[in-house]
């Protein structure tokens, strides 16, 4: 289920990427791929929602996002912006999360489709492309900051004021200094991750030695494949890695087997007599990573990560 999710999680947020006309039915869909066993809640809402206070009522709530009548012109307004260029793609960024959270155009899983839309844009405007630069992680970390920012950005004033856009300056400020924080992270997650896969070739050339083959895998074949995306998919099946490199499930088993044999996954059982397979290398620097970016100090040794983060692994030190 795991990588099945992931698959699933990684497609969606591909197609709104690559959609040349961005729409709100676009959306709709993503929000209904992430949120899989939750029809109820698919579909823009028709009632009215409230964030903080009581399970009852408004009155005394955090934010009241608007009328369910104003969500869909609001959300249209918001793909047509989605699809243009008229600032830099980190302000971008920062104006559709910060818009679509204040629409909440969902029943649930908002949060999910708004952090998912930061990657849209940023990979839209051909800012990242092959990763996912892990804004949505920092801000939560900077709870406080978030949430006063996006408060901030939610003013009465008219946007063209000069109250208005003060107010929208200081979210984008509040944003950017999130966004370089997580190219700070993403940059160790990156050197990180080339030394593993350094560890890997060394591992699949002892392997095929000691079977008698050639040193290195051809740069076509299932194995190789697998590996150059290993980083962005640890956790596989073999039904996964033939829909995602076009090879078929004979092959990718294969390959799946050979690099359980060098050392570089590992097996889990799922039940119905099938197995799974992950990489502990690559989810163990994505724990670390995680556990750093729920820091206050973005350091665990400076100061705990926030309750709820995932456990430390066993395999290393704490840094």
């Amino acid at each position: 289920m795991v990588a099945d999710n992931m698959t699933v999680v990684r497609d969606a947020t591909s197609r709104l990427v690559e959609m040349p006309g961005l729409t709100t039915e676009a959306i709709v869909e993503v929000h209904a791929a992430l949120l899989p066993n939750e029809p109820r809640h698919h579909g823009l809402r028709t009632v009215q929602n409230w964030i903080g206070g009581s399970d009852w009522h408004p009155l005394d709530a955090d934010f009241v996002p608007p009328t369910p009548d104003e969500v869909r012109p609001l959300m249209d307004d918001l793909a047509a912006y989605v699809k243009g260029a008229a600032h830099s793609p980190i302000a971008q960024a920062a104006l559709v999360h910060a818009q679509f959270e204040t629409i909440h155009p969902f029943t649930d899983g908002s949060g999910r489709v708004g952090r998912a839309l930061i990657h849209t844009v940023l990979a839209r405007r051909g800012f990242t492309t092959d990763a996912i630069l892990p804004i949505s992680l920092a801000l939560s970390t900077l709870r406080e900051t978030y949430v006063e920012g996006l408060t901030i950005y939610r003013t009465d004033a008219p946007p063209l004021t000069p109250a208005g856009l003060r107010a929208r300056a200081q979210w984008v400020h509040t944003f950017a200094e999130a966004a370089l924080l997580a190219c700070e992270q993403a940059g160790r997650i990156t050197h990180e991750l080339h030394e593993i896969r350094a560890d890997w070739d060394d591992k699949v050339t002892r392997a095929r030695r000691e079977r008698g083959t050639r040193t290195r895998p051809r740069a076509d074949s299932a194995t190789a494949r697998v590996l150059s995306q290993l980083p962005a998919t640890p956790v596989l099946t073999a039904a996964t890695v033939a829909s995602i490199h076009d090879v078929s499930e004979v092959a990718a088993m294969r390959a799946l087997d050979k690099l359980c044999s060098a050392g570089i996954l590992e097996t889990k059982s799922i039940g119905d007599a099938r197995r799974a397979f992950v990489c502990p290398g690559v989810l163990d620097t994505i724990t670390w990573a995680e556990r750093r970016l729920a820091s206050t100090t973005f350091d665990t040794r400076a100061s705990a990560p926030l309750p709820g983060t995932s456990a430390a692994p066993a395999r290393r030190t704490a840094d």
